[in-house]
């Protein structure tokens, strides 16, 4: 009995050897001793110097043409449309007539005040010479100087409703579609309505509208931060300058005349309008124009890609690498960016920031450069000839 529990006594504990050998084996795979391996393995990135220098702002915008003069042609009156002078499409100038109604009523109201103003001032005449005759008080001269004053007005009165008769042009430009003929009733009315009945047509509102085409105004939108470099040309006496091109593939330009006063919170974006040459009249108004605008530039500013630049929740940040190749983590400011650029402060001209090859990084981290292009291409080079017979 001695000899067996002996013999069971060895075994277990040569079962338990075994088991401490595994476990040892396990546990330094997992949890290595060397504090050194424990370290994560160096981040290859792309990196860029930070340069110092003059940094021209181009932006790209989206907007639309917008006529710098628009007008709709309502009647003052209601009226009869006598004669419509005009074509749709037809090219006025400021003056030329476009409607006449009939005048025959307004005419004749007309005739009959400047009349009755003729024989008051007839009259006032008379009175006058009877006063240094001393055979009327004065009195009576200042009545008949008041009626006669009372008739001219009237006769103005008079003159300004015959006018309403002939409708001219206010502005100089292209005309649309006339929504009158000749026999139409008219009056005045704030929308455009056209109503029929078995006896009469009755237009309200709008008769022609006339549009301005040369010059032409852009319309569109630029973010906030690129308000410093617009207001520092404006200053500087420079003039931003916006180039698009149409479906025609011809280059236009133009020049930024005003800037709106307020920016629309909704989108962090201001209204600019943009003056056009149009003289051949392909561009009218409402079109869609993806155009870019030089928006002048920063002078001395530090310049990055805008890839460099890392959003989070504490704000914009880059990574910068040290000379041991060690990155930290530093909080910039963006002042603008524009062709894949961005204009920053927080940091130091020479600085080195990381570009690509940020996902894995962490502050404290190692990194190393990538290989160029050419030296990756070095590296693999096919053998030789000598080296592929050995």
């Amino acid at each position: 009995m001695k000899y067996k529990s002996k013999k069971v006594t060895q075994k277990s504990l040569i079962w338990a050897a075994v088991a401490l050998a595994l476990a040892g084996g396990t546990a330094k795979y997992f949890w290595p001793a060397d504090n050194a391996q424990a370290k994560s393995a160096v981040q290859t990135v792309t990196t860029f110097v930070v340069e110092q220098r003059d940094f021209p702002v181009v932006l790209d915008a989206t907007g639309s043409t917008v006529a710098a003069n628009i007008v709709d042609i309502r009647p003052q009156v209601t009226n009869v449309v006598g004669k419509v002078h005009i074509k749709e499409g037809q090219m006025v100038k400021a003056g030329d007539m476009l409607i006449s109604l009939d005048d025959r009523a307004d005419r004749a109201n007309y005739d009959k005040a400047q009349a009755t103003a003729d024989d008051a001032q007839r009259q006032l005449n008379r009175a006058e010479e009877l006063l240094r005759q001393q055979f009327v008080a004065q009195g009576a001269v200042d009545t008949a100087r008041a009626n006669a004053q009372a008739a001219q007005a009237a006769a103005r009165a008079a003159q300004a409703a015959l006018s309403y008769d002939n409708i001219r042009s206010p502005i100089t430009g292209r005309a649309g579609i006339i929504n009158v003929f000749p026999g139409a009733l008219v009056q005045p009315g704030n929308t455009v309505s056209t109503s029929t009945t078995a006896t009469t047509t009755t237009t309200q509102g709008a008769m022609v509208t006339i549009t301005q085409l040369n010059p032409m105004n852009v319309q569109f939108t630029v973010p906030e931060s690129a308000l410093p470099a617009l207001f520092a040309a404006q200053q500087a006496g420079q003039t931003p300058i916006i180039s698009f091109q149409m479906g025609d593939g011809k280059k236009r330009e133009g020049k930024v005349y005003v800037i709106d006063n307020q920016v629309d919170q909704a989108i962090g974006a201001v209204k600019v309008k943009a003056v056009v040459d149009n003289t051949d009249h392909t561009l009218i108004p409402g079109q869609f124009v993806r155009l870019q605008v030089q928006a002048g530039q920063f002078k001395d500013v530090l310049v990055v890609p805008s890839q460099a630049v890392v959003t989070n929740a504490r704000g914009d940040q880059v990574f910068v690498v040290d000379a041991e190749n060690t990155v930290s983590m530093k909080p910039v400011k963006v002042q603008t960016q524009s062709q894949g650029f961005a204009v920053i402060t927080g940091i130091n001209a020479g600085d080195k920031v990381v570009v690509e090859g940020k996902q894995n990084l962490r502050p404290n981290g190692k990194v190393k450069e990538a290989a160029a292009k050419g030296e990756a291409k070095a590296e693999a080079k096919p053998e030789t000839k000598a080296e592929a017979q050995k």
